[in-house]
């Protein structure tokens, strides 16, 4: 905090952790690289939340984000000693065995009673899935309109997306680690704004702009150079990137910055390039606590590494939250194989059309049989047009999907063979056998706020 008065203060939210599996020394680069008052680490994506809950119907201690323990342990001293407050969506589908595991983290390192967990929950609706359905509340699925029903008996992970206001409330009640389950991203930094400016459930403008300061950050170093598509050549140490911060004031104005002495870059068009990820409606982005309008957003640079937001404003939420379900779709395997000059794509061609009479010989049948060729044409499809007739070398992906397991394990083993009774000059099958894997599915559907009941627990 720089000032007592409100209108000068500035509150430093930092962001360490873009998705589960990012940079494992973020967190404490982000404390220890100079000063912050809050620490965001964003964990979960949709699939992600499956993913938990299979772990916890295995073990019913598990279903969190199990990396927040070594972050949590990395920024001890920073809570403890200097009052930095970290705030994380890493509960995934257990919340309450993640607050345990970081009080057990505290008190191995001697900090016992110097953590106060905030816990949140409410945003489970699994186990109310009957409950809902029964009650009138058909849980469509947002792109087909199709009802739940039709896939009730495959439901995996039933998540609502929760808003900023239940950690506000584990702010005001002390919590110094706030632990979620499926919270918006945006909340994790929008929450610590609202609890130190006081920004009012109505405040929509100043609502929005907390919700873009969020959206900003979300994705950690994507902002500050990661990712960055413009003159990405000359983006500096790239090795070493600052992940971003958001120095904020109460009247809804921000700058998006780094820590000295890191690479990467904070520029228009790294924060630009952000704000368009997953934007959809530009004068719509609707969140749990507002509907902020990207339209309005103004930016400008202020020196080096410091971009100004600001401009935003704000229509109040709708009535409705936003639900992720996941759900048991089938199997899936997919194999690979690489031929190489001369002749490359036509063999891997040939090889492809060999596999597919096979497979249709021996009676197999597959909801999707799809074939890649990568480093010709896997990502702009027909867009890339024909390739060189001396390319170097071509990986063949072929995968299938389908209900029946058998069928796609049977499939497996064909692909091998092809490397002694196929087309020449084949490679890249030490890996072995590809494996069968479930497929999860995501279900995007709404429901009504009002059935969706947060509870905020604060435990030391």
């Amino acid at each position: 905090m720089t000032s007592p008065n409100t209108n000068d203060r500035v509150v430093r939210v930092a962001s360490g952790q873009g998705f589960w599996g990012d940079s494992l020394d973020a967190p404490r680069q982000q404390v220890e690289g100079g000063q912050v008052d809050y620490l965001m680490l964003d964990y979960l994506a949709e699939v992600t939340m499956s993913i938990l809950q299979k772990q916890k119907e295995r073990d019913p201690a598990m279903g969190y984000a199990r990396d927040f323990l070594g972050a949590i342990e990395s920024v001890l001293p920073a809570i403890t000693d200097r009052g930095v407050r970290v705030i994380a969506n890493a509960g995934g589908v257990n919340p309450q065995a993640c607050a345990r595991a970081v009080l057990d983290v505290a008190a191995k390192k001697g900090a016992a009673g110097k953590v106060k967990v905030g816990v949140v929950t409410g945003d489970d609706l699994l186990p109310r899935i009957d409950e809902l359905l029964d009650g009138g509340h058909e849980l469509r699925n947002m792109d087909t309109g199709e009802p739940l029903s039709v896939i009730r008996d495959r439901v995996l992970s039933a998540n609502a997306y929760i808003g900023s206001t239940p950690i506000v409330e584990a702010l005001a009640r002390g919590a110094n680690v706030v632990v979620t389950g499926r919270s918006t991203d945006t909340a994790l930094t929008m929450a610590p704004l609202r609890h130190e400016f006081g920004w009012g459930a109505e405040d929509w403008d100043r609502l929005a702009a907390g919700i873009i300061a969020g959206h900003i950050l979300e994705c950690g170093a994507q902002c500050s150079g990661g990712n960055c598509l413009h003159d990405w050549r000359s983006i500096p140490d790239l090795a070493n990137v600052g992940y971003p911060i958001a120095e904020a004031r109460a009247d809804g104005t921000f700058v998006i910055t780094k820590h000295d002495n890191t690479g990467g870059r904070v520029s228009f068009h790294s924060v630009a390039e952000q704000l368009v990820y997953e934007m959809g409606d530009p004068n719509a982005y609707i969140t749990p606590d507002v509907v902020a309008d990207f339209t309005s957003i103004r930016l400008e640079e202020v020196g080096a590494n410091r971009v100004r937001v600001h401009g935003i404003t704000g229509k109040p939420a709708t009535d409705k939250l936003k639900v992720s379900i996941a759900y048991r779709f089938g199997w899936k395997a997919v194999g690979t194989l690489v031929y190489s000059w001369p002749e490359a794509m036509d063999k891997a061609q040939v090889a492809d059309r060999v596999l597919r009479e096979r497979c249709d010989r021996l009676g197999l049948r597959f909801d999707e049989f799809l074939t890649e060729f990568v480093g010709v044409n896997s990502t702009h499809g027909p867009l890339a047009g024909a390739p060189s007739g001396d390319i170097p070398e071509v990986q063949l992906r072929v995968g299938v999907r389908g209900t029946d397991r058998a069928s796609v394990e049977r499939f497996t083993r064909e692909i091998a063979p092809l490397v002694l009774n196929g087309p020449p000059s084949v490679t890249g099958f030490a890996g072995g056998r590809p494996k069968v894997e479930e497929i999860v599915a995501y279900w995007p559907a709404l429901v009504d706020k009002t059935v969706v009941h947060t509870q905020v627990e604060v435990l030391s």
